[in-house]
Order: structure tokens, then C-alpha cells, then sequence
């Protein structure tokens, strides 16, 4: 369950992002997490809450495409970490966004 409700400034359930993938990779942009501490840094991050269906779901995507990898399971938590190619293809999609919200800001503006 992916949702948005009742979190932040919000309450149209407007404005929140919402690419479990790319949430993924962005929370783990700072260092290996397992998958609870994933989802409440999302939700800081970006206003989403990530069910853990949706998380995981992303995760498996993710570590199929050799984006991030697990770690030793720290006793019932599982970590996982970026590889080198998941934050290359982090570093592409938050550029392409960067670009986006300019394009968009400037068409609001004008």
C-alpha cells in the first residue's frame, strides 16, 4: 500500500513524489539501511509512505537490476546498499529531474 494521506503539509494529497525506485535509491544515497528505516526516511524526505508491499516490491527491481545490493542481515533487519552503478543511475535521474522542475517552474512563470 502506497500512500500519501495524512503526512506533511498536504491535504489535497497533492505534491507528494511518488517513484518507489527512486525513493529507494535516494534514501539509500546516504549509507546501507534495512527496510523500516527506509520507509520513515522517505517519508521525511518525501512526504510518501512507502507500504512495505511497495517497498519491497521496489527493492527486489532494484537488486535484480545490480543497484543495490543486500548485506548480512544485522539480526531481523536485512540491510541493503547502493552499488556503484545504482547511485551513476541516481545521480542520472535527479539530474533529468533537476532539469524538469526548471522547465516546469519557468512555464508556470511565464
Amino acid at each position: 500500500m502506497r500512500t500519501t494521506r495524512s503526512v506533511v503539509d498536504d491535504k489535497d494529497g497533492l505534491g507528494h513524489y511518488s517513484d518507489p525506485p527512486l525513493l529507494v535509491l535516494a534514501s539509500l544515497a546516504d549509507g546501507p539501511k534495512h527496510g523500516h528505516a527506509m520507509i520513515e526516511d522517505i517519508l521525511r524526505m518525501s512526504g510518501t509512505r512507502l507500504g512495505p508491499g511497495t517497498l519491497y516490491g521496489a527493492i527486489a527491481r532494484l537488486e535484480k537490476q545490480g543497484l543495490i545490493k543486500p548485506l548480512p542481515a544485522d539480526e531481523r533487519r536485512y540491510p541493503y546498499r547502493l552499488t556503484s552503478q545504482g547511485e551513476k543511475v541516481l545521480r542520472a535521474q535527479l539530474a533529468t529531474l533537476r532539469r524538469f522542475v526548471r522547465a516546469g517552474l519557468q512555464k508556470l512563470e511565464a
